[in-house]
C-alpha cells in the first residue's frame, strides 16, 4: 500500500480510550465508522502489537478506511491526533480566518480543515472581550432593519467573504441542486398509462398464445436527459469565483437523481484542462485539490479564444451530444483577436442546445459591454446572467428550466 508516512506516536497512550476518541473524530470528518469497526480496530491493534508506528498506522487504516477518497482525511486526522502534542492550538489557528503574513509557514493540505473541525467538535478559541456590561444592565437592539445571516450570505459577493463565510457558503452550495427538464424523445418505454400503441410488444405477446390477442400494450415517451458542460475561467480575476462554482459543480455531479446524464467540467486560463474525472471523487476537498494540481494555469492569464478553439476542436463532438447545456463562467476580459473569439463562440453556440454565460462583472450596476471580448461573445449566448453569489447560482436553475430566459442579454445588446 502507498500513502503518507505514519508519524511518531506517544510513548504510553491509553490505547482503548484514545482509539475510541480517534474513531469519533473520523466519524465527524465524514467516514462511515460504527461501533463494530471501533471494536475491530482495538482487537486488531492488540493482535498486531504496539511496538511499530508503521504497523499501528496501517492497522487502523485497514479497519477504518473503506473508500480511496477517505485516505486523505484519515491521514490528516491521524497526524493531528497521534503526533503533535499541541494539536489543539494548531487546529484553532487553522479554523480562524487566515491572515496571510509571516506566520504562514505552509499551505493547508486537502481535508486538513475538515480534520481540524472534527477533532475540535465545535470548540471555540478564547477571544478578548470588546466591552464590559454592568450587572443588571440590559442592552436594547433594534433588529427591525436587519436581515438574517443566511439571507445576507446568499447575496454576498464571493470575493468579499471572510474565511468563515466562505466555509458556510460552501456548505450551502453543497446542498443545492440544479434541476433540468428531460428532452423530448421518440423512443418509448412500456407503460399502462401510455397513449401510444406498442405494436411490437403487443404482437410478440400474441405470438406466445398462438396468435390470440388478449391485451393491447401501450407505451409512453422515454425521458432523455442532457449533458451539462461547464467551461470555467480560472484566471487571476476569476479565481475566487471559480473555486466556489467548482464546489457547487462537485455537488451537482455527485448528486444522484439530479437529472443530468453526465457533467463535464473544463477549466481554462492560458490553456484548456479537462477536470471531469477529478470531480467524480466523492470527497470534495480531494476532488478540488486534484483539479487544482491538474490545472497548471490557475490564477494566470486569459486566452478565451484559443481555449474555446481547443474545446471546439478536441472535445465538442465527445461531450456535446444529446442536447448539452453549456455553462460558460468568465468575465470576458480577453486580449486576443475579437474576430477569432466571435467565431469560436458562434461554433460553441451552434453545438449546444442552450448556452448560458455567467459573468461576475454583472454585479456592478453600471455594467456595459464596452470590452471587445465581451462585445464579441455576447451575441452568441442564449442567456447572460450574473454569477457572483449564492443567490445568482440559485437563479441559474430557473434559467435552465425556462428556455426563453435571456437574463440581461436583451438589455445589453441594445447598448452595443
Amino acid at each position: 500500500m502507498t500513502g503518507p508516512a505514519p508519524p511518531d506516536l506517544p510513548e504510553r497512550p491509553r490505547l482503548t480510550h484514545n482509539i475510541t476518541h480517534f474513531a469519533r473524530a473520523l466519524r465527524r470528518a465524514g467516514l462511515p465508522i460504527g461501533t463494530g469497526r471501533v471494536i475491530d480496530a482495538i482487537r486488531a491493534v492488540e493482535a498486531a502489537g504496539f511496538t511499530s508506528r508503521t504497523d499501528f498506522f496501517w492497522t487502523l487504516q485497514a479497519c477504518f478506511v473503506s473508500r480511496p477518497e477517505h485516505r486523505v482525511v484519515f491521514a490528516q486526522v491521524f497526524r493531528l491526533y497521534w503526533r503533535d502534542p499541541r494539536f489543539m492550538e494548531h487546529m484553532m489557528s487553522m479554523m480562524l480566518p487566515a491572515i496571510h503574513g509571516a506566520q504562514d509557514d505552509r499551505i493547508a493540505q486537502a481535508a486538513e480543515r475538515r480534520a481540524a473541525e472534527a477533532l475540535l467538535d465545535g470548540a471555540e478559541p478564547d477571544r478578548p472581550e470588546t466591552g464590559t456590561q454592568e450587572p443588571g444592565e440590559e442592552l436594547e437592539i433594534d433588529a427591525s432593519a436587519t436581515m438574517s445571516g443566511e439571507e445576507r450570505l446568499r447575496s454576498l459577493d464571493f470575493e468579499q467573504m471572510s474565511a468563515a463565510e466562505t466555509a458556510e457558503a460552501k456548505r450551502l452550495l453543497a446542498g443545492m441542486t440544479l434541476p433540468v427538464r428531460p428532452l423530448p424523445s421518440r423512443r418509448g418505454q412500456a407503460s399502462h398509462a401510455g397513449h401510444r400503441l406498442d405494436a411490437r410488444r403487443t404482437i410478440r405477446a400474441a405470438m406466445r398464445r398462438g396468435g390470440e390477442m388478449r391485451q393491447i400494450h401501450m407505451q409512453k415517451p422515454r425521458p432523455r436527459w442532457p449533458n451539462l458542460v461547464v467551461l470555467c475561467d480560472i484566471s487571476g480575476s476569476m479565481s475566487q469565483y471559480s473555486r466556489m462554482v467548482l464546489h457547487f459543480l462537485h455537488a451537482v455531479s455527485n448528486r444522484k437523481g439530479a437529472g443530468w446524464a453526465r457533467v463535464h467540467a473544463f477549466t481554462f486560463g492560458t490553456r484548456l484542462t479537462n477536470i471531469t474525472r477529478h470531480l467524480a471523487n466523492r470527497d470534495v476537498d480531494t476532488a478540488l485539490a486534484a483539479a487544482g494540481r491538474e490545472a497548471q494555469d490557475w490564477e494566470g492569464g486569459t486566452r478565451i479564444g484559443a481555449c474555446l478553439h481547443s474545446f471546439n476542436r478536441d472535445w465538442s463532438r465527445r461531450v456535446m451530444g444529446a442536447g448539452a447545456v453549456v455553462l460558460l463562467i468568465t468575465d470576458g476580459l480577453d486580449r486576443d483577436d475579437p474576430d477569432g473569439l466571435s467565431r469560436e463562440m458562434e461554433r460553441l453556440h451552434l453545438s449546444s442546445r442552450h448556452l448560458i454565460w455567467l459573468n461576475p462583472l454583472l454585479r456592478w450596476e453600471g455594467f456595459a459591454p464596452r470590452a471587445k471580448g465581451i462585445a464579441a461573445m455576447l451575441p452568441h449566448v442564449d442567456s447572460f446572467r450574473a454569477g457572483h453569489s449564492i443567490a445568482t447560482l440559485e437563479d441559474l436553475a430557473a434559467a435552465i428550466t425556462r428556455p426563453g430566459d435571456t437574463g440581461e442579454k436583451d438589455r445589453l445588446m441594445s447598448a452595443l
